[in-house]
């Protein structure tokens, strides 16, 4: 089942709906049709106005939350950084902004946006409600946007993460320590505090009164603590990609052969008694190291050259293959790596030879050892083999950001 549907673009950003949309758009209208019906806007009408009025109520009010949003990516957008969509679902709205801000006040301008846009609408609101008729259907639509505006921008300023209140705090603590792993840490421990309070609320409060709807607290608690934790999941996991150097991963799973070695006797010692999973081989003479041999080049060259043509005819020299130096941060590997067409790329040491490789088990197993990640021996041997990484992780994205 299709979890998201595209319904628009604005400047450049493309627009989608969470199909738990549509359960909250539902819940907004019966309760704002409930509150216009209940409040005589339409006296002498019929109901159907209300439920009409809850509508078009519910739309706005979303319209409000992408209006949100769109602050945020607007100002991202101004410090070139991409954001891939923003998306509406059952809490409100989310921006894909593809990075982080390179400096805290950076930061902080992306974060408050937000808050400022739903704040701005308030006072718009504010200002216009007065101008229709008393306790008509358009004034009191325009005085449930201002107070939910306000609501919306005064609650995003929370300061726990995933509010934007947490990005703000993170940008302070960022700011003040030169840190925003630290940040970043301080504001997860932030939300995760929050969203088991707001838990804690909700539960007690339907205990309590035995009002259901206090419920909806819990689970906004729940979202809350959820996604702080996986922030400060990330945030680890980021950190560790840089602590980490292409040294801590790399292994000494490849083979030196002799450049000056015909094909064929390339191919009968190596490749045809090699009943393993062939390890990389580079190519060396004089001391000095030649290259990649890759086996699928043999195929390019007839059969009866081989007799005459050395590892040095088809050898790919150090510097047109994927390499990063030894003390280069395991982000930087993983970037190298994903940006090539290769299952593993080749560490160099300061003098430019070959000091090993990292495959992407490789990666998970270092990361693993730094008690980051929780993965079984099975699971990094089907890495290796399948050249995958968990689906549960994503550190394709965790190692672009992390050093953007």
């Amino acid at each position: 089942m299709q979890a998201n549907w595209r319904f628009g673009s604005l400047f450049g950003i493309p627009l989608y709906i969470n199909s738990s949309w549509f359960l909250i758009l539902a819940l907004v209208t019966i309760f704002n049709a409930g509150n216009f019906n209940a409040s005589g806007a339409f006296q002498g009408s019929s109901l159907f106005f209300g439920w009409i009025a809850g509508f078009v109520m519910a739309l706005l009010l979303f319209g409000s939350v992408l209006l949100h949003e769109l602050g945020h990516s607007l100002v991202a957008k101004a410090q070139g950084i991409p954001v891939n969509s923003i998306t509406l679902f059952l809490f409100g709205g989310v921006a894909a902004i593809g990075r982080e801000s390179n400096t805290p006040g950076k930061a902080f301008q992306v974060a408050i946006a937000g808050p400022v846009v739903s704040i701005a609408l308030f006072g718009l609101f504010t200002v216009v409600t007065p101008l229709f008729s008393e306790s008509s259907a358009t004034q009191t639509l325009a005085l449930n946007l201002a107070r939910t505006n306000l609501v919306l921008g005064l609650f995003n300023l929370i300061p726990g993460l995933p509010l934007d209140g947490g990005q703000v705090l993170k940008a302070a603590i960022w700011k003040l320590n030169g840190d925003r792993f630290v940040g970043g840490r301080w504001a997860s421990r932030m939300g995760q505090v929050l969203g088991w309070l707001a838990i804690t609320l909700g539960l007690t409060g339907v205990l309590l009164t035995g009002q259901f709807s206090a419920v909806w607290i819990a689970l906004i608690g729940w979202f809350v603590l959820r996604n702080a934790s996986a922030y400060g999941r990330v945030t680890n996991l980021q950190a560790a990609l840089l602590q980490l150097s292409a040294a801590d991963a790399m292994t000494r799973e490849l083979r030196i052969v002799d450049a000056n070695m015909s094909l064929r006797e390339f191919a009968e010692e190596y490749i045809l008694s090699d009943t393993h999973t062939p390890n990389p081989y580079y190519a060396a003479s004089d001391g000095r190291y030649r290259g990649l041999v890759r086996i699928e080049d043999l195929h390019s060259v007839e059969r009866s050259e081989w007799e005459n043509q050395t590892l040095h005819q088809i050898v790919h020299p150090l510097s047109e293959i994927p390499t990063v130096q030894e003390n280069a941060s395991l982000a930087e590997a993983i970037n190298t790596l994903e940006e090539s067409s290769e299952d593993r790329i080749t560490v160099l040491s300061p003098a430019d030879a070959v000091a090993g490789v990292i495959d992407r088990g490789d990666i998970v197993k270092a990361i693993a050892s730094k008690q980051v990640l929780s993965v079984s021996e099975d699971e990094i041997k089907r890495i290796k083999t399948e050249g995958s990484y968990p689906e549960s992780v994503q550190l394709e994205a965790i190692a672009k950001t992390a050093i953007e």
